[in-house]
This record gives structure tokens, C-alpha cells and sequence, in this order.
């Protein structure tokens, strides 16, 4: 008995979506923006209420309806443009929420319940593991890669394409091909992004002009190196100075200039020591084979690394500073920051031929 053609093959249980991960990043990144303008906004006004009398209306409405309204909209419209106000509108939605979880998990509905910040911290730092998770675990198939190229086509369809995402889905498209995927089908999807309308490309522009404001010397890539070994030396320290302190059941030196102390064993100790041996494990050998080989994986290694560091290393941070925690995190941002602007730059150079093609379709054709 033969395998029927027409029968689907198995696909797994989901598809994932090669382009779904950066928004759902963009999300948390508005929602935490949210909190922290909130935040300060309430502090400069000396929290106001609003309503009258005993009404008193919660800023966590206004997220619950913006995040209604951007899964409305989600469903209503099609095209990328209206799929990016979503991710903007549910992101403040999810913000202002999130914003009073201290009321929510309090008998008194205390807003400045001290455990917030870290409640908030460790459920952004959880979904961004499991989105990094789901598309780190194993690199995208083909069929996953022709799949949201033809998403991206069908927005195309829809409302035509910024030449970026072009060229995005044109380099997953040969990167399905050079994994195999039948070239026939391919080619189909490869025609609707050539002839779909040409959109505007704004936002992408000013997302593109801001770094530029940022001084060229940062944007080197001198700065991989110091970042990368910055973050390796200082997790061999935290890993050595650890277990010293565990061994030595504490330390607590002071005199009139210095005091020194390490923690014994606690739960704050473990963390710190499971962030350091991890990031070592991933920014040892990453730094090392950095200069010997054009593969990607120590670069991928790199940010393994720093994002480990950046998350643990604040999970303790915020559970004893509160919001002061955030300095200490804008470290760890800035190297992964660093780091992913390399990735990127290695990505585009890595596929000269869809950029070539999308720009030919991009450009308008003149009589």
C-alpha cells in the first residue's frame, strides 16, 4: 500500500515563525518601557488619583483595553503595518498592567509591595527564555523558512513590502533551497515577493537613522572583543570568588578603608554561581575560536553568554535593590547589544544575493 501524495505530511507540532520572535521581543521591551515611564510619570505627578469621591479608576483598565484592542485589531486588519501597531499598542497594554501587580498579589492592594519589581522582572526574563527557547532549540527547518516567507509575501499581497523585509524572506527562501526544499515551490513563493507592491519603509528608516546618532567608535568592532572578554574575566571571577565564599562559610573584612565580603551558601549564591558557570561555559570558547573561524555559532555562543549573565546576575539584583537594579542591567543590555549588532552585520554580508534581488525589486521601474 503506497502513501497517499495528497495525504499532509508531519509537520511537528508547530510551526514557528522565523520573524514572530522579534515581536514578541519588541513587545516586552515596549511593556518594560511602559512600566518605567509610568512609573516616573506618578512620581513627578505624586501619584494622582483618577476619578472622584471613592472612584478611583486603575491605570491597569487602560492596559486590559489596549490589549483587547490590539488582539481586535490583529484579527480585523491585514498587513505588516497594522500587525506592528498591535505589538506597540498590546506592549503598553501589557505595561500598564503589569504595573500593578503589587495590588493584585497584596491583601491591601499595595502598589509599592517590594517584591514587584522582581515579580515583573522574573515574568518578562520567562518569557523571553521561552521564546528564545522555542527558537534556539533546534535551528529552523526549511518548511519553517519557506513558511514565513510566505507570510511575509502574503502581507505583501496585502499591502505591499518595505524592501528590508523583502530581502528578508528572499534570504529565507535560499536558505530553504540550500537545505533542499523543492526549488519549484520555492520559486513561487520567490515570485510573490519580487512582484509584490513596494511599501514604505519609515519606521525601518528611523529605526536605521538612530544608531547613526550613536557615535561611530561604538558601532566598531573593537568593541566585540572588549565586551566579550569584559564579560568572560568577570564571570571566571564571580565562579572563583563564589566558591570561596561558600568554602569559607562567608567572609567579612573591615577596617577603617576597605570592607570586603563574601556570602556564604544561599539562594542568591547559588544563582550567581549557576549565571557565572553557565556564561563561562558559553564565553570561553566562543572568545577563543572568535578570530579562527567565520562561523556564526561563537557569536550565537557569545549572546548565549551575556544573556545569562544580564538575567541571573539581575534576578538577584532586582531581589535585593528593587528598581536600583536597573543600572546593573543596563550593563548586561549594553553588551548584548553590541554582540546582536554583530550578528546582524554578519547576516547581511552572509547573503549578498537576496539583497541584491530585493533592491532590483524595490527600486521603481521608470518609463
Amino acid at each position: 500500500m503506497t502513501r497517499s501524495s495528497n495525504r499532509p505530511s508531519r509537520l511537528g507540532f508547530f510551526t514557528r515563525n522565523a520573524v514572530g520572535f522579534s515581536s514578541a521581543e519588541a513587545f516586552m521591551i515596549i511593556a518594560i518601557t511602559t512600566i518605567l515611564l509610568t512609573r516616573g510619570y506618578l512620581w513627578i505627578t505624586d501619584y494622582p488619583q483618577v476619578g472622584g469621591g471613592n472612584l478611583h479608576i486603575a491605570h491597569a483598565l487602560y492596559g486590559g483595553a489596549f490589549m483587547m484592542l490590539s488582539l481586535l485589531i490583529s484579527w480585523w486588519l491585514l498587513g505588516f503595518g497594522a500587525r506592528l501597531f498591535c505589538v506597540v499598542l498590546g506592549g503598553i497594554g501589557f505595561g500598564l498592567f503589569l504595573d500593578e501587580v503589587g495590588k493584585f498579589v497584596t491583601k491591601d492592594n499595595d502598589y509599592f509591595y517590594g517584591p514587584s519589581a522582581e515579580i515583573m522582572y522574573v515574568l518578562v526574563v520567562f518569557v523571553l527564555i521561552v521564546g528564545r527557547v522555542l527558537r534556539e532549540v533546534r535551528p529552523l527547518s526549511a518548511h519553517e523558512k519557506v513558511s514565513s516567507a510566505a507570510s511575509i509575501a502574503a502581507d505583501g499581497v496585502a499591502r505591499g513590502l518595505a524592501p528590508h523585509r523583502r530581502e528578508l524572506a528572499l534570504r529565507l527562501v535560499e536558505e530553504a533551497e540550500e537545505m533542499g526544499y523543492d526549488k519549484v515551490a520555492a520559486e513561487h513563493i520567490r515570485s510573490l515577493l519580487l512582484t509584490s507592491g513596494i511599501a514604505s519603509a519609515r519606521l525601518y528608516a528611523l529605526s536605521q537613522w538612530a544608531p547613526r546618532l550613536i557615535p561611530s567608535w561604538f558601532r566598531s568592532p573593537r568593541w566585540l572583543p572588549i565586551v566579550g572578554w569584559l564579560m568572560t574575566v568577570t564571570a571566571a571571577l564571580a565562579f572563583g570568588l563564589g566558591l570561596l565564599g561558600v568554602a569559607m562559610n562567608g567572609i567579612y573584612l573591615d577596617d577603617d578603608n576597605v570592607t570586603f565580603e563574601l556570602a556564604g551558601m544561599s539562594m542568591a549564591t547559588a544563582i550567581l554561581l549557576l549565571s557565572s558557570t553557565v556564561t563561562l561555559a558559553f564565553s570561553l570558547p566562543a572568545m577563543v575560536m572568535l578570530r579562527k573561524t567565520d562561523k556564526m555559532w561563537p557569536l550565537h555562543f557569545l549572546r548565549y553568554g551575556a544573556l545569562t549573565f544580564t538575567m541571573l546576575n539581575a534576578l538577584v539584583d532586582f531581589a535585593t535593590e528593587g528598581f536600583a537594579a536597573l543600572v546593573n542591567l543596563s550593563v548586561g543590555v549594553f553588551t548584548l547589544a553590541i554582540i546582536s549588532y554583530r550578528i546582524d552585520v554578519r547576516a547581511r554580508v552572509a547573503r549578498p544575493r537576496a539583497h541584491e534581488e530585493a533592491l532590483a525589486a524595490s527600486t521603481p521601474v521608470r518609463d
